[in-house]
Parts: C-alpha cells; structure tokens; sequence
C-alpha cells in the first residue's frame, strides 16, 4: 500500500499592486498628443516639454525607488531596466556638448 503524501500547501500567485513596473503607465490624452506630435515633428515647446516630463517621470521612473520587495527580484529589475532609460535622458539633457566633443573622437569633426 503506497502512503499518500500529505497535501502540499500552495505558494499564493504574486498580485499586482499599483507601482508594479510592468503595468502600463497612466497617462492622458495631452500626454498622447504631445508624444504624437513629437513623433511627427510638430509638437509646440510646451508639448515637447510634456512629452519629455512623461517619458522621463512616467514611463521611465527615473525618480522612484526601484526596489520591489517580494521572492523575485524580477520586479525590481523591471524597475532598474526603466530607470535606467530615464537616467541616459536625463544625463543628455544637462551634459556640456562640448565636453562631448572633446572625449569621443568619433564626435562631430572640428568645423574650420
């Protein structure tokens, strides 16, 4: 006669909580003209500067915590991933161009 294993208990699926880093980003609809706009060119200077605010505050979450507790660090490296896009944004916009030009050789050649 075989012994029955005793009923093993099961580990409860990980819920999403609001902050989960896959979850799509809220948004509204100026956010989705802005971006559109900035897509095609034409976007006036206060949509290009609210297309960039979503992209590095929103969809990038380069100010938030990355960390996600929980078993999986898979959730934090989401999070990392995201921020990391924001953080190469937000390095461009404030970096002194000529620096640039200075350390990569293969920046724009000297003009004269």
């Amino acid at each position: 006669m075989a012994t029955e294993q005793p009923p093993q208990p099961r580990k409860p699926k990980p819920q999403a909580v609001s902050g989960s880093p896959w979850l799509p980003v809220p948004y509204e609809l100026a956010d989705v003209s802005a971006i559109q706009a900035l897509q095609r060119g034409d976007a006036n200077a206060d949509q290009q500067r609210r297309a960039l605010d979503w992209i590095v505050k929103q969809a990038a979450a380069t100010y938030d915590f990355p960390f996600r507790p929980g078993p999986s660090d898979r959730e934090t490296n989401i999070a990392l991933g995201r921020q990391f896009v924001g953080q190469q944004i937000v390095k461009m916009l404030y970096i002194n161009p000529n620096a640039v030009r200075r350390s990569d050789p293969r920046a724009d050649p000297p003009e004269g």
